[in-house]
């Protein structure tokens, strides 16, 4: 670990048990912040921007829910931040849609028939683009494991049992930190623990490790539009 990495990590971690070290964080990455906001905003954030407060609280929860076991905290953080602001552009997208969508112009048409929702394409695009950065950051992490992406679509599951014997496999996973903790240190999935404590079937794992590392790494990591969609896959529509 390099030195300036384990510095962050350090201030982080004190940053969890003191709200005056929590600020003094956020005041000295603010520059970071305000990247992040542009990169949403597509122009410089400005200081009564709703979305500049909203990157300062999502970047303070990224503080309050790092640990070493997510990998580098400004991606982590990076990723909360988008997360939240993709949120909460969904919001008031909707609030908008329930003000005007039952009115009716000149002609009695309702409007729901006649505006042109420029909106879909911008938020589109900023999942889109949210999307394509924890693809590329899943991709990098997983060449620690050697895996690919195109290993991971080979070795997926095809069948439904096969499925939800890895759901299983995932949420026992996910629920034994220890597990997953020591998946990022060996490099390993300890298939054997994970096969015992889910009650599924080793083989039924082993013939799927590839894909289960990518899915265990993005357990492990801020990937929270792709953790979303594949925990929705595991266990018919369960998002966390």
């Amino acid at each position: 670990m390099d030195p300036d990495t384990h510095q962050i990590i350090t201030q982080v971690y004190a940053a969890k048990k003191d709200s005056r070290a929590a600020d003094r964080l956020i005041s000295d990455y603010m520059p970071f912040i305000k990247s992040e906001t542009a990169k949403f905003l597509k122009r410089s954030p400005e200081s009564g921007d709703d979305e500049l407060s909203i990157a300062m609280f999502a970047f303070y929860e990224a503080i309050k829910n790092y640990s070493r076991l997510k990998g580098s905290f400004l991606k982590f953080a990076a990723l909360q931040i988008r997360s939240r602001l993709i949120d909460n552009y969904r919001r008031e997208k909707k609030n908008r849609g329930q003000v005007s969508l039952d009115s009716a112009d000149d002609d009695n048409n309702e409007l729901i028939d006649t505006i042109m929702d420029d909106h879909n394409d911008y938020e589109e695009n900023e999942v889109r683009e949210a999307t394509k950065q924890e693809i590329e950051e899943l991709t990098r992490q997983m060449e620690d494991f050697g895996v690919s992406m195109s290993d991971v679509a080979d070795n997926s599951p095809r069948q439904r049992r096969t499925l939800d014997i890895c759901g299983k496999a995932v949420r026992y996973a996910r629920n034994n930190p220890e597990i997953l903790a020591d998946f990022l240190r060996t490099k390993r999935i300890p298939l054997a623990k994970i096969a015992d404590g889910a009650e599924v079937e080793r083989k039924s794992l082993e013939r799927h490790r590839r894909y289960l590392v990518a899915v265990l790494l993005i357990c492990t990591n801020g990937y929270e539009i792709m953790r979303g969609h594949i925990m929705q896959v595991l266990k018919g529509g369960e998002a966390t």
